[in-house]
């Protein structure tokens, strides 16, 4: 874990002028005479001001609890069912001892557990709680000097007969304040034990001798009832929230298609119905979300025609981005996709498959959105009245408006976006893409996704933003559940090894949960290009074993298009975003199996269902990498690639046994769920060697020596 500092929040005395005029100063009902001031060589006594310091006396600093997220702004992400590990940095002045305890409750909850927190070296605290359900945490670190600890501590250590009866009247002191603060036969014990501790510590000469006086004052069976009232009139706490998540949000397998382009007979418009037959389909490689790009109603001003040409012909469907037309707008459905009943018809049946949907969400209007008209003043304006269509020079958007989030009726804008979500959530959908989030407002972002999960805390947000790294994880911290990342242009060793290093290792894991894609529709890397089929295979593998967030743009990706629309460019050629596809599913070259292959690796082996763990391994090859996930119960995944895709190549690959908890003096198994090839290791380093027209990856199970009968080693 990450310790990132948070400052203090002890408060300090403020700096004050000295008072020069010789009457008194009276500051919290302490007086500073005027003698005092008159001396030459003393400054004047300037007494911290109420407001300054409102307890001096807690003496107990938290120093740091962790996880944190930008101090506290904004809460940390986990997954509800999980047990949460919270570190506290809690010191004290001197050798008194503090006593740590944590309280966590669900935020809108009554219902509270507190926590002992456990100590570990250098004023390091810590504990574990579990969410039970999705939605949003408070926990509550409260530190502060125990007395009674602290006296029980010395008195362990008092070896003199005189100290010993002095520490004894003391505990019968403490004893009776702990009995004030108790009730029925708690306190009724605890004053009996004050009492005996106060003879025994007036008894004359020396009846029971040092260890006898010790053990009246030391009875665990008392000592355990005193700790149940601590006094905490001066502890100091520091409270902080967490979101904890379904476990989607940690681990899912996305699939994105085209509605429009699911029909049988090219050249017909597909419909919902088109893409229930789909499903199994869709099922059988693995997949437990299946994404629509918007399934609106598409305007027909200044509507694109094929590969994004500003003239579109009678018969071109549009962008589906360019969302709105005279036939509704954002809750409404493109008439020839089916009608809100076939949705949901779909969406039942995609969950009888173990398949969400997921919807996009693009909040922007094409100009004959029913928007447009109505609430003119959502959107920016031209000095000459027009409204300002959307541009990212030199790109021009003619066929998409974008809202204008400073205009004056703002508030009216968030409530009618967020009634979008609302809308489709009452249809079942709970898993939102949401299109271009960072050319939206950030506050309402925070806003909106709050409001939306309080209700619905089971609802996930994808936020598709290529953008500058700090506006990416600003929308992360704003509440979006997953994010994609810049893994689609990561292409070497040393781009994939920094870059997920960062996302598992950086300030962002407690926050940011990258979902990987190898290619959308926007983007066809210029690697893909190349219409290599190791090159798919080898981004299949690493986007699915580094990341257990990971979704690809098919049927494009299966069936290998790798078409650009011109030289240089990452745009489709043929673009679905601008026209039907007709694909055929059955081709004999599809990678369909090898994605069902890796599908079905990652949902048996949880080392790939989490991030966390990941790490990269040594191996004397440039064009080879290595990573190793585990898990809580010791389960290992080794995933090897190959980068290379025309050649062999072959290195040593140094595992770490210590932290595989394996003996360097046994063998051990590698058992590669891509090949069904299984290998005995020994050692440290190992070699391998991957063709990449036959096998560009190893992602191998690592089995340990468990057991030896005659000639047979078994290997679990």
């Amino acid at each position: 874990m990450v310790k990132a500092k948070r400052p203090s929040t002890e408060s300090q005395p403020a700096a004050a002028m000295p008072d020069r005029s010789g009457s008194s100063v009276e500051s919290a009902g302490i007086v500073a005479t005027p003698a005092a001031a008159a001396t030459p060589a003393a400054a004047t006594a300037v007494l911290p001001s109420a407001a300054a310091v409102p307890e001096g006396r807690s003496r107990a600093v938290i120093d740091a609890v962790l996880p944190v997220v930008d101090g506290g702004r904004f809460p940390a992400k986990r997954i509800a069912g999980e047990p949460v590990r919270i570190e506290a940095h809690c010191l004290t002045d001197g050798h008194d001892r503090l006593r740590v305890t944590m309280r966590w409750q669900a935020v809108d909850s009554a219902e509270v557990h507190d926590l002992d927190m456990v100590p570990l070296p250098n004023d390091v605290w810590w504990c574990e709680f579990t969410p039970p359900l999705a939605g949003r945490y408070r926990y509550t670190v409260t530190a502060w000097v125990d007395h009674f600890e602290s006296w029980r501590h010395e008195l362990e250590r008092r070896l003199e007969l005189a100290d010993i009866r002095i520490a004894l009247r003391l505990g019968a002191e403490l004893a009776e304040q702990t009995a004030a603060r108790a009730a029925g036969d708690d306190a009724a014990m605890l004053a009996r034990w004050a009492a005996q501790m106060r003879d025994a510590a007036a008894a004359d000469g020396d009846p029971i001798g040092p260890e006898g006086l010790k053990a009246v004052a030391l009875e665990p069976a008392r000592i355990a009832v005193a700790t149940r009232y601590p006094d905490r009139a001066l502890a100091v706490t520091r409270s902080l929230e967490l979101v904890a998540d379904r476990r989607k949000a940690q681990f899912s397998s996305w699939y994105e298609m085209f509605p429009r382009s699911a029909a049988m007979q090219p050249g017909r418009h597909g419909t919902f119905r088109d893409v229930e037959a789909r499903l199994a389909y869709v099922a059988e490689m693995g997949f437990d979300v299946l994404y629509f790009p918007p399934i609106h109603p598409i305007g027909i001003v200044n509507r694109k025609g094929r590969n994004n040409a500003l003239t579109a012909l009678p018969d071109d469907v549009g962008s589906p981005w360019a969302i709105g037309s005279a036939e509704g707008g954002h809750k409404d459905i493109q008439r020839e996709l089916g009608t809100l009943e076939d949705f949901r018809s779909l969406t039942q049946k995609a969950q009888q498959l173990g398949i969400e949907i997921a919807l996009d969400i693009a909040f922007q209007c094409a100009p004959d959105h029913p928007y447009v008209k109505a609430h003119p003043q959502w959107f920016k304006h031209r000095p000459d009245g027009t409204i300002q269509y959307a541009e990212n020079p030199p790109k021009k958007y003619q066929d998409i408006l974008p809202f204008d989030f400073e205009n004056a009726d703002w508030r009216a804008l968030w409530a009618e976006l967020k009634s979008v979500f609302d809308f489709w959530i009452a249809q079942g959908v709970k898993l939102f893409r949401v299109d271009n989030p960072h050319t939206k407002s950030f506050a309402f972002w925070e806003w909106a996704i709050a409001e939306i999960t309080r209700v619905h805390p089971d609802v996930i947000f994808l936020a598709e933003a290529f953008t500058r790294p700090k506006v990416m994880h600003r929308l992360a911290k704003a509440g979006f559940t997953q994010s994609y990342t810049y893994f689609t242009w990561r292409i070497s060793k040393r781009e994939l090894t920094e870059y997920f290093t960062e996302l598992t290792s950086g300030p962002g894991r407690d926050y940011y949960r990258p979902n990987v894609w190898p290619n959308t529709p926007d983007i066809l890397h210029e690697a893909l290009q190349l219409g290599l089929r190791p090159v798919f295979a080898t981004r299949l593998v690493l986007a699915a074993t580094l990341a257990a967030n990971y979704g690809i743009y098919g049927p494009p990706f299966e069936l290998m298009e790798s078409k650009p629309r011109e030289p240089g460019s990452e745009e489709y050629l043929d673009s679905e975003k601008y026209q039907l596809r007709h694909w055929d599913l059955t081709r004999a070259d599809s990678l369909r199996y090898l994605i069902a292959r890796i599908n079905r690796i990652r949902n048996d082996n949880p080392p790939l269902q989490a991030d966390h763990s990941l790490r990269f391994c040594p191996i004397d090859n440039e064009a080879l990498i290595a990573y190793l996930k585990t898990d809580a119960n010791g389960a290992a995944i080794l995933t090897i690639v190959n980068l290379d895709p025309y050649k062999v190549q072959s290195g040593w690959v140094d595992l770490d046994l210590s932290a595989l908890q394996l003996d360097e003096a046994q063998p051990y198994q590698v058992h590669d769920l891509l090949g069904e090839q299984r290998y005995i290791w020994r050692g440290r380093t190992n070699y391998v060697m991957l063709d990449p027209k036959r096998a560009p990856a190893h992602v191998f199970k690592v089995r340990r020596l468990i057991r030896k009968e005659l000639d047979f080693d078994y290997y679990g």
